[in-house]
């Protein structure tokens, strides 16, 4: 019996399977980091385009949150305003007036001006002043109901958002009643 078993040991005699087998573990191994490199061209295409769409979304979702955001900031602030006001005129006290010293302002022109000095961000369009017992106009007596209302406006920054509402603002409405305190009639003016 014959042993072939020197000629595969030999570094010079290779098999013609073994030769086979090396080429063709090469080709596989060639043609898999061909295929990977095409996927992941592909992959990487795919790639930029999910990210362009979910970073729109979570730009919009993001400066939605910011805008909204910012219009309950405005709408806390003139509520503030208004208690502020409204907490003012309750008391019958009047402000100075600024023209003629030594005189003051109504307490109508007294609540609007505390308003309009403590509100920051948001256009005030209209504010209205009345009474239960005076009407409107009339920011009543010592024990009367004392009614504020003011009717604010805030541009949205979110173009996209703007186009929700009209003119790119929002407009909004606060009010306040409160009971007058019990100041001498005499300050009623």
């Amino acid at each position: 019996m014959r042993s072939f078993d020197h000629l595969s040991k030999s570094p010079t005699m290779i098999w013609d399977g073994q030769q086979r087998r090396k080429r063709d573990k090469r080709d596989t191994w060639m043609h898999g980091l061909k295929y990977l490199l095409r996927r992941s061209q592909s992959e990487e295409g795919q790639s930029l385009v999910e990210f362009a769409l979910t970073s729109l979304m979570f730009f919009f979702l993001m400066f939605a949150v910011i805008d909204f955001g910012h219009l309950f900031f405005e709408e806390m602030d003139v509520q503030y305003s208004l208690q502020e006001a409204v907490r003012y005129g309750s008391t019958g006290n009047h402000l100075p007036d600024p023209k003629n010293p030594g005189n003051v302002l109504s307490r109508v022109v007294s609540i609007t001006d505390t308003f309009e000095n403590s509100v920051m961000g948001a256009t005030i369009s209209s504010i209205q002043i009345s009474s239960l017992l005076g009407g409107s106009g009339s920011a009543g007596g010592p024990g009367d109901m004392l009614t504020v209302t003011a009717t604010a406006s805030t541009p949205l920054m979110t173009p996209l958002i703007a186009q929700l509402f009209p003119n790119g603002q929002f407009t909004f409405t606060q009010s306040i009643t409160v009971k007058n305190e019990p100041f001498p009639p005499s300050e009623t003016k």
